[in-house]
């Protein structure tokens, strides 16, 4: 599956550290699905790695990863793991933009960009909420923030934030209101008042121990308020794409899997393996050419990001038909990846029933299907 798409030594060296996080992710996936929980022993192979600070500059202490860089990074984590290539993808790409787009006060920015870089620190983004649902859908967070003196005191519940237990800092969004605007604060984790609350009982992407944040009179400085709300023309966000590459992974690994396992049973019913039967061999060369467009696409983007930045201000459509079309693509791999295992592939014992659950999952992470495909009519509508 990799053959094209790693060109240079560098990449190649980035794919090793890659590997390594996957293959110590894959060991933790019974436990972690089980308990809805985050591998402790993963996150430290993440941070020995310097994998967190990759995304940064290179003149900030990073490597400068480009965007099809991190994509070939994140979708072989997500062959070893989902679950865990989806929470880390959200750090990675978190400063990939804090640092290209320069979105925060440089006291500010310079001071999370220490911690990430000396000691390998992660962060996410805290916006979903129980009342509002996704961010992307617009609603105001009925998190508050409350003006006394030269601080904030900060209440509400964030739900959906992914490694919550794990996580050094948190960008919390929340309805300043002394300002009239939602506005985003960069907390610690150790900040009194901070609890997490183990909410996370979902069908698939169990491991990535989403749960809720809950914050009751938390006690920011006004530095801590890192960003406002900007009512301009949103920005395309090509990191974003670590959520497509991320069930990609999954789709691989359940091809990879699929295969193994065509070659090796043979039903008492047949003088062969079932890979050589035809109707198998119809769904292997359907997951093939599957896989195939869904890379080209993926992969062709990143590198129009990359290569033409005077064009990414134009990409949002494009950033997010990608996103539409390589998850749903890697979920009808999924789907065929089951059916050539047939009973088997809903027993725990195999790994497929997971693979099933967790890239359903891609279904439901920004932006949503409904969403892409009416932003696209209403573009093809507008230009004829």
């Amino acid at each position: 599956m990799w053959k094209g798409l790693i060109k240079t030594n560098r990449q190649k060296e980035f794919f090793k550290k890659a590997e390594r996080i996957a293959e110590e992710a894959c060991k933790h996936l019974t436990k972690t699905d089980r308990e809805a929980s985050f591998s402790y022993e993963t996150l430290k192979v993440i941070k020995d790695v310097k994998y967190p600070s990759m995304s940064l500059a290179k003149s900030e202490g990073g490597e400068g990863l480009s965007l099809y860089e991190l994509l070939l990074m994140q979708e072989k984590i997500a062959e070893g793991d989902g679950a865990a290539a989806l929470s880390i993808g959200w750090h990675m790409g978190i400063m990939m933009e804090l640092s290209q787009e320069q979105l925060w006060d440089k006291a500010a920015y310079d001071r999370l960009v220490k911690q990430v870089v000396t000691d390998q620190k992660v962060v996410n983004r805290a916006a979903t909420e129980p009342a509002t649902g996704s961010p992307t859908r617009g609603g105001v967070p009925e998190t508050k923030a409350v003006k006394q003196g030269d601080q904030y005191r900060l209440n509400g519940r964030k739900s959906f934030t992914s490694m919550a237990e794990h996580l050094d800092f948190y960008i919390v969004s929340a309805y300043v209101e002394d300002k009239d605007t939602v506005g985003w604060f960069l907390i610690d984790r150790h900040q009194a008042g901070l609890s997490i609350d183990k909410t996370w009982d979902t069908l698939g992407m169990r491991g990535t121990a989403s749960d809720d944040l809950v914050m009751n009179d938390v006690k920011v400085n006004e530095g801590d308020l890192v960003e406002l709300k900007s009512e301009g023309k949103p920005n395309a966000k090509g990191w974003l794409l670590h959520i497509p590459a991320c069930y990609l992974g999954i789709a691989v690994a359940a091809r990879n899997d699929a295969i193994a396992f065509a070659k090796d049973f043979q039903p008492n019913s047949l003088n062969t393996p079932i890979a050589e039967v035809a109707h198998i061999q119809d769904k292997i060369g359907e997951m093939e050419w599957k896989l195939m467009q869904a890379h080209s696409f993926l992969y062709s983007t990143a590198k129009k990001w990359d290569e033409e930045p005077e064009q990414r201000g134009l990409m949002g459509s494009e950033l997010a038909a990608v996103k539409l079309a390589v998850t749903n693509t890697a979920n009808e791999v999924v789907d065929l990846a089951m059916r050539i295992a047939g009973g088997r592939g809903l027993s725990k014992k195999y790994p497929f029933e997971k693979y099933y659950r967790d890239v359903r999952a891609g279904l439901h992470n920004p932006p949503m299907d409904d969403a892409v495909i009416a932003m696209l009519a209403k573009q093809a509508i507008s230009k004829d």
